[in-house]
């Protein structure tokens, strides 16, 4: 663009957008890093600009629209070069920066080795729509203000850091004891598993000692795990400082705690460290292991194996921000899906034109530019012959990785919700059940994408007693299948591999190579199909409790079919703990023979009677049906809310349970634990419940709040909100004055849900097309990768590197997704 300056003066041109101009306040969200309509940053070849009223940033192609939109001219233009570092004597020392500083502590290029290269910054004013640039700094000739608001833009923290980071989410600092740790040569090998404490019978919270390999005990530590205390004293005794804890050992990393410096540290030595005492889990890349037991890891990623990169339109990767994996690989299988490609990316203009004024918080917009990320190929580009040479003379083995990376998508998916927006690994069938939930919500017609998924299951109770039958169908939109280990094809080797892995921990042997269960698919087929037993069930016939039992049907097929393997199991500890199975999943699969009947000829059906109500307002302790708890779990929801809706809806089952948990899954408190008290305050159960729960309020309230001129209706709506408190009911309807606002949160589902028009259906009879597996003990830790069917052939999307598979681990997956054969 024209420099401008020479003609008339800077300050007389300044005058006009003054008043357009802020100084961003605390709070203040300033977008330095990221476009919000696509991937460009400050790195792109426009560079970014951003908005200096709304501090929004946008790419060369976008930021037109944001000018057209709001009238805002004046944006701060950041452009940032990034060079290799000469290497050579004559270039030794850096080049100088011209603003004196890198002024972009932004999360660009923290994925490749930051010592290889040098950062050039430059930033400039820019007036729309003639693309004035005036350099900065120029203290001279522009008002102070705009210096002033363009240093505090410039200073401004990153829009995703979260303002009050937990004590130990903290930037962990390097511990000072890594570098010059000297290990003893006690000849300790620490087996895999097994471990106890060596001072007391505690078999958990266990840390490894990295000076001499005493394994003890720890104190409350902030993950809240008990402990004696012995890894401290142990440091008290000996100084030696550092210690790792053992089963958050993984090839990522682990957590290390540095007794001296009395905090959760770095030990960039940590493979070494490990290595001293027999643990190689992190030294991973320098050989396969030899056991024909190959790791979950290895087998998963394909490891050993040159897998070849491939570039280009939907061949493009999701860089990981950290334990984000279960994002990334979720995404990659949506956008995969014709119709989330025409819902988001077919009507990108649509979208981007209409969006709101901060598109960074609207749901479609996030989307679209995510879909069309990966689908344009613009961040998927092979790289080219200079940077294959380089590679090869520096003995690089990865190039400059390419693909994206989701911060502002992961922000707002995460928003409002305790797990999706920490910086912790998540259940990937938990958030991809979250995602279609916002699908649905943000769906302007009564069609969403995610209707897809969307089936009826028949559900066929039976009353054992008087033999009567009631059916019922509820939407699902995943088949979760159980794995009945018991019914392993390799048994026998199992139950030896057991008591051989029992007799190395009594004589503190390194464990036997693991063994896997296998278990065919049929088997877990039918497993589904069998009747289960109800617990608790209330037999409206004998209007008793008796012994009930369900089976679950298909009412119709979806055109995509998400199947669950049921890997995880709670142990006694809470801890989710995982299966090593392999199921063989088929390519093909028919399950017409599943779809249900409906009432047989010769059936009963069971009276339409509402057992006796149960309040929660009884003080004593509450009584939970554990079994439907796990159940609920077992789905992926976490524990305490599968409590609180077990609870809520007075130990009914896990069917009335469920439909507790959709209709409340998104409040920001879903998560937290159960608080009885007597007092209502501690958790007032909302109107969804007031169909089960709360009979009328009492009518003397009821009385009380319309005499003050508010329509019965509300009344009674309002204090069945605030468990018939007369003061919060009151605060309630001047929060509410329409009534239940949230209306699509707090109604029962069957009220706002018609199910019918929406759900597709037709035979059943599926292909497999992709897959996510995961790695690791746990779904809380680990990492996802996926595996789709793109034009005949299997792709691996591991993070940012995408490449032909080799050998798709089809028996090893944790989400596996089918599409209907055209009939």
């Amino acid at each position: 663009g024209p420099r401008c300056g020479a003609l008339f003066g800077i300050r007389e041109l300044m005058v006009p957008y003054m008043p357009t101009i802020r100084v961003p306040r605390t709070g203040d969200r300033v977008f330095k890093s990221e476009c919000a309509f696509s991937y460009d940053t400050p790195e792109s070849e426009g560079g970014l600009y951003v908005c200096m009223n709304t501090f929004l940033g946008f790419g060369r192609e976008h930021v037109e629209r944001h000018y057209r939109k709001t009238g805002q001219s004046v944006y701060l233009h950041l452009k940032r070069t990034v060079k290799e570092k000469a290497t050579n004597a004559a270039g030794g020392a850096a080049p100088r920066r011209r603003n004196g500083k890198v002024f972009l502590d932004i999360e660009l290029n923290r994925d490749f080795n930051g010592d290889d290269y040098d950062y050039e910054d430059e930033a400039r004013l820019v007036l729309l729509p003639q693309h004035f640039e005036i350099p900065l700094p120029n203290i001279e000739e522009l008002p102070a203000l705009v210096t002033i608001a363009c240093d505090a833009m410039l200073n401004a923290p990153s829009p995703y850091r979260k303002p009050e980071p937990l004590p130990w989410d903290d930037e962990i600092q390097v511990s000072k004891h890594s570098r010059g740790l000297l290990q003893q040569d006690s000849g300790v090998r620490i087996p895999p598993s097994g471990w106890k404490c060596s001072r007391c019978e505690m078999r958990e919270n266990l840390w490894l000692n990295l000076t001499d390999g005493a394994v003890l005990c720890g104190k409350w530590f902030f993950d809240g795990t008990g402990g004696n205390g012995h890894a401290l004293e142990h440091y008290r005794e000996t100084g030696f400082p550092l210690a790792v804890k053992l089963d958050t050992i993984t090839p990522d990393g682990a957590d290390v705690y540095s007794f001296d410096e009395e905090e959760a540290v770095v030990d960039p030595r940590l493979a070494d460290h490990l290595a001293h005492f027999g643990i190689d889990v992190l030294q991973k890349k320098k050989k396969v292991s030899l056991q024909p037991h190959l790791s979950e890891w290895e087998l998963v990623q394909e490891s050993g194996r040159k897998l070849k990169a491939v570039y280009g339109s939907g061949y493009t990767g999701i860089k990981n921000l950290g334990n984000s994996s279960y994002l990334g690989a979720t995404m990659q299988v949506l956008f995969s899906i014709p119709e989330f490609q025409r819902a988001y990316v077919g009507n990108l203009q649509r979208i981007f034109d209409y969006s709101p004024l901060d598109p960074t918080r609207d749901f479609h917009t996030q989307m679209a530019k995510l879909g069309h990320a990966l689908l344009s190929g613009q961040h998927s580009k092979p790289p080219v012959k200079s940077e294959l040479i380089e590679q090869v003379v520096k003995g690089d083995r990865d190039p400059r990785p390419t693909g994206v990376s989701p911060r502002m998508f992961k922000a707002l998916i995460g928003a409002e919700h305790p797990e999706f927006s920490s910086n912790r690994q998540q259940d990937a069938l938990q958030f991809l059940r979250h995602l279609v939930s916002i699908v649905e919500r943000n769906s302007a017609s009564p069609e969403s994408p995610a209707d897809v998924f969307r089936f009826l299951v028949e559900e066929r109770t039976q009353c054992c007693q008087s033999g009567k039958v009631r059916y019922a169908q509820r939407p699902d939109h995943i088949m979760q299948l159980p794995v009945p280990v018991e019914a392993a094809t390799n048994r026998e080797e199992l139950l030896e591999y057991e008591v051989r892995k029992r007799e190395a921990e009594e004589n503190r042997m390194p464990p036997p190579p693991p063994v896997r269960a296998r278990v065919p698919f049929t088997v877990c087929l039918q497993a589904f199909t069998e009747p289960e037993n109800v617990p608790d069930f209330w037999s409206s016939a004998l209007q008793a409790k008796s012994a009930g039992i369900k089976t679950s049907r298909f009412a119709t097929f979806p055109d995509y079919l998400v199947v669950q393997i049921k890997k995880f199991s709670f142990g006694v500890d809470w801890i989710p703990k995982k299966l090593d199975v392999s199921v063989e999943m088929p390519d093909f699969l028919d399950l017409s023979r599943l779809r249900g009947t409906g009432l047989q000829a010769g059936e009963e059906v069971l009276p339409d009677l509402a057992p006796p109500i149960i309040t929660p307002e009884d003080p004593i302790a509450p009584e939970i049906d554990e079994s439907s708890v796990m159940q609920l779990a077992e789905m992926g929801f976490p524990l305490e809310a599968c409590r609180k809706a077990v609870y809520y809806t007075g130990n009914m089952g896990a069917e009335m349970a469920f439909s507790w948990i959709l209709a409340h899954m998104e409040e920001p408190d879903f998560a937290e634990p159960l608080a009885v008290s007597g007092s209502a305050q501690d958790n007032p159960p909302t109107r969804t419940l007031a169909s089960f729960l709360a009979s009328q309020p009492p009518e003397e309230s009821v009385a009380i709040v319309t005499s003050m001129g508010f329509p019965r209706q509300l009344a009674i709506q309002a204090l069945q909100a605030t468990n018939n408190n007369l003061e919060r009911a009151l605060d309630w309807i001047f929060t509410h004055p329409d009534g239940a606002v949230e209306s699509e949160h707090s109604a029962p589902p069957a009220e706002r849900d018609p199910p019918a028009p929406r759900v597709k259906d037709g035979p059943g009879r599926y292909e497999l097309f992709a897959f996510i597996s995961h790695m690791g003990p746990s779904t809380m830790s680990g990492h996802y990768v996926c595996h789709i069917k793109k034009e005949g052939r299997w792709v691996i999307y591991n993070d940012h590197k995408v490449c032909l598979s080799e050998k798709p681990p089809k028996n090893l997956g944790y989400i596996y997704f089918y599409q209907r054969l055209p009939s």
